[in-house]
């Protein structure tokens, strides 16, 4: 509850500032930003109940894989748009995708060989942003604080050769589950200005949000979330115009 109600916030103040954005615009910079990193999903401490992941990890016959496994790159782009001294509103879209091998931990083939799947988890935010900049950002080194609201498109699957828990039959499979679903954004950053047009620097943002996934029958996973929150470090090159 307390979610969905920070994220009809958030979500208003953005609708505010973007109505006005056209206004601002006509005297204000504008800049494309370019965002290329680092995404750090959460721990296993820190993930939703019922978390496939973690179902996979603590399951009778467990899959073999970290958590961590799944850091990775990403990339997007941003449009800013200036709203006086002191504020920004931007509307961006990056993209993350990371595939980690794994393995039962406690079955092999009658061969001795593993039994091995792929877990592939993408995500592409597309991301609504409002920033202030307490020392303003037109003059040196300009640090800001940020909060914004995005939908995450996600996809995650698991590929391989299973184990049929009522007989221990080992069978090909893939599960795919994907969608969209509407979360709120935290950043920090720091940016400098070369010369008139450039604006170097680096950012680090947490998303939150939940992903469902089918469950029951031949085509569903073990559990029915995947927990799409973590941590986002990029680098910042933006092109004012």
């Amino acid at each position: 509850m307390l979610r969905s109600k920070m994220g009809r916030m958030i979500l208003g103040a953005l609708a505010i500032a973007f109505l006005l954005a056209p206004a601002a615009a006509m005297a204000q910079s504008q800049s494309i930003t370019l965002t290329a990193g680092f995404f750090a999903p959460k721990g296993q401490d820190g993930r939703v109940d019922d978390d496939v992941l973690l179902a996979e990890l603590s399951s009778g016959d467990p899959l073999l894989f970290e958590i961590g496994d799944f850091a990775g790159g990403n990339i997007g782009a941003e449009w800013l748009i200036g709203l006086g001294d002191y504020l920004e509103a931007g509307v961006g879209a990056s993209y993350y995708r990371r595939t980690v091998p794994s393995i039962y931990e406690l079955s092999v083939r009658p061969n001795g060989s593993e039994i091995e799947q792929d877990l592939r988890l993408r995500i592409a935010p597309v991301t609504a942003t409002l920033r202030v900049f307490p020392m303003g950002k037109y003059k040196g080194f300009q640090p800001y604080l940020g909060a914004g609201v995005s939908r995450l498109n996600y996809r995650f699957s698991e590929a391989g050769d299973f184990i049929d828990p009522s007989d221990n039959a080992i069978f090909p499979a893939r599960y795919v589950g994907k969608g969209s679903t509407v979360a709120p954004v935290f950043l920090g950053g720091l940016r400098y200005p070369v010369g008139d047009r450039l604006l170097v620097g680096g950012e680090l943002r947490y998303q939150s949000g939940e992903g469902d996934l089918p469950t029951g029958g031949e085509d569903g996973f073990i559990a029915s979330k995947i927990d799409l929150g973590g941590w986002n470090g990029n680098f910042t090159l933006g092109f004012r115009f």
